[in-house]
């Protein structure tokens, strides 16, 4: 890890990974405990210029083809686009946080720069990413975050959504549902079943909250979509705040995904606040 830019104050400790613009670590100095899960790649990472997959690995824009790149970690998908994969260049550094850049071309019409900004905040870490295009031509984008928290026996999550939309084929969306199984409901906080889940949500409101021991952690974005993903037998579970729904490029209005013309910018934020549960309320 000598490459990564460690940040920490009384409340926090995080390290950032230029490659891949990801963390490699959050830490609770308080709780003396991890916050995210990290098994030596990315404890989290950013989704652009898409999130998750589109199906075919192509979609039609301003009456073209487009279609995505390859992927050096999938076979079929352009998965989370290419921002994770690439080594961000360190624009500034302060006693806080940091900025990171990115510069983007991608055959397809992909044609951007981004930059991307950690900042501890006493008990809170913000995360913002923003993208600017510079093609000439216009180009469809998307954005989002992908933590892993740690997430153990006796961990509950808590979160609201309005509908979801079951895995299918490919880890591609199925039609959308309006009631969401008790299984994969967490209106009230739960552990859920420790099993395989790959859920999409719609109506998010925004606010999740995991409660750990002494360790209430609120994930907050303002998007309406959110992505839940959890692997039996693993001890975590990621909460991805999303601009737009998986496969939205294939649905009606391609919900969420904004058109940028030349110096058009789109941007997602985030925040994780860790605090005791003794003192929640």
């Amino acid at each position: 890890m000598s490459n990564t830019l460690l940040f920490q104050n009384a409340h926090l400790r995080m390290r950032v990974d230029p490659q891949g613009g990801g963390l490699r670590e959050l830490v609770s100095l308080t709780h003396h405990a991890p916050v995210l899960w990290d098994k030596g790649e990315s404890a989290l990472f950013p989704m652009l210029p898409l999130a998750n997959r589109v199906a075919g690995n192509r979609f039609s824009f301003h009456r073209r083809e487009i279609t995505l790149p390859h992927s050096p970690v999938d076979d079929e998908f352009f998965l989370h686009g290419n921002g994770w994969l690439e080594r961000w260049s360190v624009e500034s550094v302060s006693d806080t946080g940091c900025l990171l850049t990115l510069r983007s071309q991608q055959t397809c019409g992909f044609d951007y720069l981004a930059e991307l900004r950690y900042r501890l905040c006493e008990n809170v870490l913000r995360a913002e990413l923003t993208l600017t295009h510079l093609g000439q031509n216009a180009m469809l984008y998307g954005l989002g975050f992908h933590p892993w928290f740690v997430f153990e026996e006796d961990s509950r999550v808590q979160f609201s959504a309005s509908g979801y939309w079951p895995e299918g084929e490919k880890h591609l969306p199925l039609a959308w549902q309006a009631e969401i199984p008790p299984a994969i409901d967490f209106s009230e906080a739960k552990n859920g079943e420790n099993g395989w889940l790959n859920v999409g949500y719609s109506g998010w409101n925004g606010v999740a909250q995991i409660q750990r021991d002494a360790m209430d952690i609120t994930l907050s974005s303002h998007t309406p979509w959110l992505m839940l993903f959890r692997m039996s037998g693993e001890s975590f579970l990621c909460l991805e705040p999303q601009s737009h729904p998986v496969n939205a490029h294939h649905q009606p209005g391609q919900p969420g995904l904004v058109a940028l013309r030349q110096g058009d910018s789109t941007h997602l934020a985030m925040e994780i606040a860790v605090e005791s549960t003794t003192n929640s309320c």
